[in-house]
């Protein structure tokens, strides 16, 4: 599966999604795409499964039709995101195309 992580997705989650590649959107540079920008640009290039911390995504994006899936981690704070780490890989792996997942974790 190829994961992309949106702009302020806790680094150390990439580690614990063992067997997918995984990239940044600054990696991609794609830094100046937002929202579906971001998406058009992640479903062209063949991307399964979008991380992001931006949790309107699902008012602002309509998800429907979308070969793209949304996961929405709902914690950023590593500290905090760490002991919860699983959830969202285990959101990830169970993501299908044009989901959206959101993960809310305790801060």
């Amino acid at each position: 599966m190829l994961v992309l992580f949106d702009q302020s997705t806790p680094l150390p989650l990439r580690a614990l999604l063992k067997g997918h590649i995984v990239r940044t959107a600054a990696e991609q540079g794609w830094e100046r795409h937002k929202n579906g920008g971001l998406l058009l640009v992640a479903e062209e290039a063949g991307f399964d499964v979008l991380l992001t911390p931006d949790k309107n995504m699902r008012f602002q994006q309509n998800h429907a039709g979308r070969k793209i899936a949304v996961v929405v981690v709902g914690n950023t704070q590593w500290p905090s995101l760490r002991p919860h780490a699983e959830r969202v890989v285990a959101a990830a792996n169970a993501a299908k195309p044009g989901s959206y997942i959101r993960v809310d974790l305790p801060w």
